[in-house]
This record gives C-alpha cells, structure tokens and sequence, in this order.
C-alpha cells in the first residue's frame, strides 16, 4: 500500500514536472521570437523621429516614497531629465518617519502651494501639496501612511495628463523610456497599459541619471537575480505578452490610460500585489464591457531598480511577492475558466493558480518526500540521480537562454567573462538558493490570510549613483 502511494504521488510530481517545464520550453521559444522581431522593427531612429512635431501624448510620473530619504533626490533628479517633451513629476511622500521630505525640499527649493483637484479616488487625508521653484514639473504631496496603493491613487487625483507611469522611488529610467513606450498609446487607442523591463541596478556605474556602465555585482544575492529577472522578463512576459495573456506588469515601472484606471477605481489598497491586481482588473472590466483592448510588455526600455542584497529583505520580497499573487489570483477567482475571459481564463490564471501559487507547496513536498522514501526504500538512487541531473541541466538551460536573449538583442552584460559567472550562478541558484526561497514563498500562502496587506521592509543602500547625483 504504501508503495502505491508513493508511486502514484511520484507518477503525479513527475507529471507536474513535465507540464511545468513544457510551460517553460514555449514561452523560452516565442519569447526569443518576439523579442527579436521586436528589436528588428523599432530601430533608434524611429524614436529620434517620434521627437518631431506633436506625435505624443503627455506623462505624469508618480513616484510613491515611504522612507526613501537616503536616494529620493538623486532618483527625482535622474527622472526629472528624461528625454520626453512633455511630462510632469509627481513625488507622493507617504507618511515618512525619515528626512525623505525634508531631503525634498532641500534639493528641489518646495513651496506649498493649493492646487484645484477634483478627488477621484478616495485616499488618506493630504497633508500638503508643495511645487518646485526650480522646476516647474515637479510637485510633492506629502500624506499620511496609507501604503503604496494609496500613494498612488493620491497621485492620480493629482496628475494632469492622459498617461501615467507607476515608477519606484529607488528605480532609475533609462533616458529614451517615455519615447518608446508613448508611442505604443499613440499608435493604437486601444492600449490601456505598457510595462517595460526592469534589471538590476546594483553594480552599475551611473552618471547624470544614466547608466555608464554596467558591471555585475559583487554580491552573490544580487548575481542571482540578474538571472531571476532576465528569465522572468525575456521567457515569461515576452511569451505571455505574444500570445495577449500578460497579467503583471512591474510596479517598479509601467505606464497606463490615466482614465482606464480611474474608471476602475484605481489601484486597490487592501493588497501588496497592487500592481499585478490593477492589470488584471483592467482585463477584467474591458472584457466584461466587450471592449477591445491591449496589454503589453516592451522589452526596451529599462528601469533599473535596486535590488535586495541581503537575506532578510530578498525572504521578506519574495514573502510579499507571493502573498500579492494568492490574494489577486483569490480576488479574480471568478474569472477562471469562464468563456467572456478567453485565454485569460483558461490558460493563464490556470497557469497562475497551478504553477506559480501552488508551485511552493509541490516543490516543498518533494522536498520532504525524498528523504522518506530514500528510508523507507522506496527510492531508486539512480533514477533520483538522473532526474535531479536532467532538472538541473534544464534550468541551467533556460537561465541562459533568458541571459541570452537579452545580451543578443540588448547588449546587456555582453562580456565573455560575465556570461561565464552567470552560467556558474545558475548552476548554484538549483542547490540552495531556490530551495530557501521556496521555503519562503511556502511560509507567504501559509500566512496569507494573517499577513493581508503587509508589507515587509528593505534595507535601502542608495542606488549605485556619482556623489553629484546623490546630491542632486
């Protein structure tokens, strides 16, 4: 008996297993297609060409802070010189308990001013609205607590123009962003939102708000999630992104219809996946509404962002990452498997449910099984041997592909010597380091119900800039 358990449950991870990784094998294979035919079809030009005359629609940039004092004014700095004609800067201080506001008006020379704002979505009180007299795109509201979410919402009541981007106050734009991503709402009326790629900021060299150059990081933590964001970004989006499944779009960055959003309520305050949450609710009311419409993720620009670089602030993201996962996948439980939500409903919240939220729990109990078996004997050493060699050699192979796909396009890290750490780093990343974050996203659905709404902490280190941009 209990060796029929054991093979039907080992028949059922094994099953999992191909499933998962033939997931995996497709989206690697059209995202390097689309990718590529995406390279091939926006050449540099066409961005200098779309400067010229009135082909673009204006951006109001909101920036949520909460205890961001340490790189607030290099990151308003960098932002403030981005490439674009028209846009405005919004800084949303949310409840700060540091010098984030007090660095603000240092820098930026803030006066309060009384702006005429028609309350949309209801926030946290405002405390004050200041303006720059230095520069005249930049404002500053300053606001009681009330979590990213409510940040933002208080900046959209703000904004003024047609498109809107979420940036992260320790994020940094590439300077040609806004024109590649703009055109996208120029070109078609039917784009709600836009998400670009997000890398690794830690170990560059950055000057006058640009990246000069970029080396790899001398920690171990932020190695492997140079590897974790190009495989998510150039396998995962690219392909769901091919085939009109996308769902997430990185709070770090992304840019949306002011009035889509609006209409839906904004961003939704009871959840730390309030990004991944908005996209799917825009999904939601446009395919409810019959509308056409598109979501869609462009693999260049780039916003770099800090990442953590120690144990306990990587455990307490990918902690709150999952948390936002279960409780948007819960939220939009009505959506699964229902004709009006097409390929959503039936291919990609499934995906979502079954491979992502419920992967800890697999994994976790494969985990737990093998010792088990291995003293009960029911455990064949060399099929075990062969199975972890073939899993580990997949990743390894997917890891690259991702690597690949972004230093063959993009001319990201494109050093023989760098490819060569990461190849090493993806080895690693499958004998320990996976298996502790899985841990960890395992303790997150645990928790999930106890733990709504919070949000861990970050130790911030200042993103990599010069001593005049950490200055302002």
């Amino acid at each position: 008996m209990l060796r029929d358990l054991f093979d039907a449950y080992q028949a059922a991870l094994l099953l999992y297993f191909v499933v998962l990784n033939l997931f995996y094998a497709v989206s690697a294979f059209i995202g390097f297609w689309w990718v590529a035919r995406y390279t091939r079809e926006l050449p540099v030009l066409a961005l200098k060409d779309s400067l010229r005359g009135d082909a673009f629609l204006p951006v109001s940039l909101l920036m949520p802070a909460h205890n961001e004092g340490i790189g607030i004014v290099a990151s308003v700095a960098a932002t403030l010189r981005l490439r674009f004609p028209e846009f405005e800067v919004i800084v949303v201080n949310d409840g700060s308990s540091d010098d984030t506001l007090a660095a603000l008006h240092a820098a930026f020379s803030l006066i309060e001013i009384d702006p005429l704002v028609r309350k949309r979505i209801d926030t946290r009180a405002v405390r004050a609205v200041y303006a720059s007299t230095i520069h005249p795109n930049l404002k500053v509201i300053d606001k009681v607590n009330g979590g990213k979410a409510d940040a933002l919402n208080a900046g959209l009541n703000l904004a003024r123009y047609p498109i809107f981007c979420a940036v992260d106050a320790d994020s940094l734009l590439e300077q040609d962003t806004m024109l590649r991503v703009n055109r996208l709402f120029m070109d078609d009326e039917r784009v709600l939102a836009v998400g670009g790629t997000v890398r690794p900021v830690n170990g560059a060299e950055v000057r006058d708000g640009e990246v000069q150059t970029l080396r790899l990081p001398a920690g171990f933590l932020e190695r492997m999630q140079i590897i974790e964001y190009a495989r998510a970004f150039f396998m995962g989006r690219a392909g769901w992104n091919a085939i009109d499944g996308l769902l997430i779009i990185s709070g770090a960055f992304g840019l949306f219809r002011r009035q889509a959003v609006i209409d839906v309520g904004g961003y939704r305050p009871d959840t730390v996946g309030e990004d991944m949450e908005l996209v799917v609710r825009l999904h939601r009311a446009a395919r409810d509404a019959g509308r056409d419409y598109r979501v869609y993720y462009v693999p260049d620009p780039i916003c770099y962002t800090e990442v953590p670089s120690d144990w306990r602030s990587l455990r307490s993201q990918r902690n709150r990452w999952q948390r936002g996962l279960l409780e948007t996948l819960w939220f939009h439980r009505g959506m699964v498997a229902r004709p009006r939500y097409g390929r959503l409903g039936f291919l990609a919240l499934p995906y979502f449910w079954l491979f992502e939220a419920a992967s800890p729990v697999v994994e976790f109990s494969g985990y737990l099984l093998l010792p088990v078996a291995y003293a009960c004997h029911l455990l064949d050493p060399g099929f075990a041997l062969l199975f972890l060699a073939l899993a580990l050699g997949y990743g390894v192979l997917l890891s690259q592909l991702a690597v690949g796909i972004e230093t063959l396009f993009l001319k990201r890290y494109p050093r023989l010597g760098d490819r060569f750490v990461l190849l090493l780093y993806a080895v690693v990343e499958a004998l320990g380091y996976r298996q502790r974050l899985t841990f960890e996203r395992l303790k997150a659905t645990l928790t999930v119900r106890r733990l709504r709404g919070t949000w861990g902490e970050m130790a911030r280190t200042g993103p990599a800039l010069s001593r005049d941009d950490r200055h302002g």
